[in-house]
């Protein structure tokens, strides 16, 4: 060992303490950003690399740094992950994140992680996207948020107001968990056997469907399919070809109940609901296989299988 090595080694271990008590909220930050956790873990690798090569004496505030670092690069991503989403193939959805262990993925506040949630931040501009996420979920002061995004104060507190609207604006109230828990597992059973008109009394009129295939999964529309009588139709079609063989397990996914469908021991579909006083408004499924990696290990071994 040659002599600096120690103070060096100790400092590089000083370093990954900072970095890994504060890696789950930069995940975080980056997930809801991104709506994708393959790329928010390479936007951490990164920012952990730059981490290893900054002069970390002359840091001041180190989760400051590592949370702009975080934040401006997971904006630049959002940038060319849109371009990159226009060429997709059928409606993209976010990657689902099972959130049993972590219900708020490192959030001060388990806000801005449900799917349908993050489907609505992708409307939103990067910046505002960044402001609301680090104002409802991590409870960032304004003062620091414009830190972070290099604003003032003022444009920072008008971000988030804008987000906010936004979100509201595309969002009904929703029931309680156990109301929509009760929706999904009749859903479900509907869904299984081919009940048309069972399908239809569970359905908002104005319900969406979403199927998230990624080009790659021949039972997925390309387009979203609109009005209860037409996704009623559509899931009883498919209804004999999809269900076969399959088994039901119920997960967490992004803080909410879904319904994971295995097939052969290998995740075949998630699906994750909205749901109001109206009915089910919104069927999201994320059957692209590379989205469902993250619930393989649910597949071998689920604790709540479906009667």
């Amino acid at each position: 060992m040659q002599p600096g090595d120690a103070e060096r080694d100790g400092s590089l271990d000083e370093a990954a303490a900072v970095f890994t008590a504060l890696r789950p909220r930069l995940f975080g930050i980056a997930y809801r950003m991104l709506g994708s956790a393959a790329e928010a873990e390479d936007v951490v690798q990164d920012v952990w690399l730059k981490w290893q090569a900054t002069d970390r004496d002359a840091v001041e505030n180190p989760t400051a740094f590592l949370t702009t670092a975080t934040t401006r690069l997971a904006i630049n991503v959002t940038q060319s992950a849109r371009v990159r989403r226009e060429g997709y193939v059928g409606p993209w959805l976010p990657e689902p994140v099972d959130t049993r262990s972590d219900p708020a993925l490192g959030a001060e506040r388990g806000e801005a992680v449900e799917i349908a949630v993050l489907l609505l931040l992708e409307r939103l501009t990067p910046t505002e996207r960044a402001a609301y996420v680090l104002r409802e979920a991590f409870d960032y002061p304004y003062r620091e948020i414009a830190g972070v995004l290099d604003l003032s104060e003022a444009n920072s507190r008008q971000l988030v107001s804008r987000a906010r609207k936004h979100i509201a604006a595309g969002r009904r109230e929703q029931v309680g968990t156990a109301e929509h828990r009760r929706l999904l597992e009749a859903f479900v059973a509907a869904a299984r056997a081919g009940d048309m008109a069972g399908l239809e009394k569970l359905l908002a009129t104005d319900v969406v469907n979403y199927g998230d295939g990624g080009g790659a999964v021949r039972n997925a529309a390309k387009v979203p399919v609109l009005g209860s009588a037409k996704v009623a139709r559509f899931i009883t079609a498919f209804a004999p070809r999809f269900w076969i063989d399959t088994e039901v397990v119920w997960v967490e996914a992004n803080g909410q109940t879904a319904a994971l469908v295995i097939h052969a021991g290998t995740p075949m579909a998630l699906l994750s609901i909205t749901a109001s006083e109206r009915g089910i408004d919104q069927l999201m499924w994320v059957l692209n296989p590379a989205k469902l990696t993250g619930f393989s290990s649910l597949a071998a071994g689920p604790a709540e299988p479906s009667a």
